[in-house]
């Protein structure tokens, strides 16, 4: 421990406080009070890790004194001074004045030495503890903040670049300079994607739960929708299905989250050549709860790959396509929804992937 702890003891009897402080100085901060009134006046003004009480004073007991140095200051750490006689005192001790720890009078040096080092560890361990947990809540109030720039003032320009682009490829005939606004798109769409990516990985890692009734046939229907405009799905026999048989409660965003990453594999992992591509996404919704199933016949995942899959920026395949943290997303949104999730895939045959999520009460 790196600095001194400050001790401040409370006993009526002037003897036991010169006897304390003379015996404790030379490795403790120690102050002393003759009365309960005195002492609590004196945490006010000044940071004392350590609060020691008699129990028996005439004014105010050991216990009285630390109920109300509670409401004064709740930091330092208590210790009683006590009889073994005073049971009663100790159950009051530890139900109104929270008091780390007991000693029987009469005291022994060494085990006050022993019990104020634990305190003062105990209390600047707490006190860092606290530090740190602030400086989280700062730094998770600054992401919160970042993310919605992320949102707002990257995907902005963004989108005003592709319009620009797509209006001067109308203005243009030359193939060449007609290949270098598709080159502009096609980057502006793959900084986008990244974006898109960020944010969903936010929403499942980050942000507690925020549970609402859910409209499954809604919430699929808009997703759709999104596909269709971000991808050529014409060359996809896509099946989406609905069965919803009573009120479901979840976090939207992170349905979405789960959703969205499962259709963009089906979607990127198909063969390049086959012609009868499918992808099948149903969302059923009954007593046991909602079942996400997402079925297609793509490229498949290797036996050797599928324990992984789910680690993070973890890929199954060697094609440039993908960020490799979709399935890290779902895995991670179906663990903070206190679901699960399988899997099952075949090399060159496809994946089937299925998400159960409970009912919340």
């Amino acid at each position: 421990m790196g600095q001194k702890v400050n001790v401040l003891y409370i006993d009526d009897e002037d003897n036991n406080l010169n006897s304390f402080k003379a015996s404790l100085r030379k490795e403790f901060n120690v102050n002393t009070a003759l009365n309960a009134k005195q002492g609590l006046e004196m945490v006010r003004e000044f940071e004392y890790q350590v609060v020691i009480a008699d129990q028996r004073m005439p004014e105010m007991t050991g216990v009285e004194f630390f109920e109300k140095l509670i409401q004064v200051n709740p930091l330092p750490i208590r210790i009683l001074l006590t009889g073994y006689s005073d049971i009663q005192s100790v159950i009051d001790a530890i139900n109104k004045g929270e008091v780390h720890r007991f000693i029987d009078k009469p005291w022994n040096i060494e085990q006050i030495k022993n019990a104020v080092r634990n305190a003062g560890e105990i209390y600047f361990t707490r006190k860092e503890l606290a530090y740190k947990n602030e400086k989280l809540h700062k730094v998770h109030s600054e992401m919160n903040q970042f993310v919605y720039s992320l949102s707002h003032e990257l995907r902005g320009p963004l989108m005003s670049i592709s319009g620009i682009s797509k209006l001067a490829k109308l203005e243009v005939n030359d193939p060449d300079i007609l290949e270098y606004f598709n080159m502009i798109d096609l980057a502006t769409h793959k900084l986008d994607n990244f974006i898109y990516k960020m944010l969903d990985f936010y929403r499942s890692t980050k942000i507690d739960n925020k549970f609402t009734k859910i409209d499954v046939a809604h919430l699929l229907e808009q997703q759709y929708a999104a596909y269709q405009e971000k991808w050529d799905l014409s060359e996809i026999d896509v099946q989406m299905n609905v069965v919803q048989e009573q009120e479901f409660y979840s976090d939207d965003a992170k349905l979405r989250v789960i959703v969205n990453n499962l259709f963009s594999n089906a979607y990127n992992f198909q063969k390049q050549h086959e012609k009868d591509k499918k992808i099948s996404l149903s969302i059923t919704v009954k007593n046991d709860g909602c079942t996400i199933l997402c079925i297609d016949n793509g490229i498949g995942i290797d036996e050797k790959y599928q324990k992984e899959v789910f680690n993070l920026f973890q890929r199954a395949t060697q094609q440039n396509v993908g960020s490799g943290i979709g399935l890290y997303m779902v895995k991670e949104s179906v663990e903070q929804l206190s679901g699960e999730i399988e899997l099952s895939s075949a090399l060159n045959e496809g994946t089937k992937v299925k998400v159960s999520l409970p009912h919340i009460v």
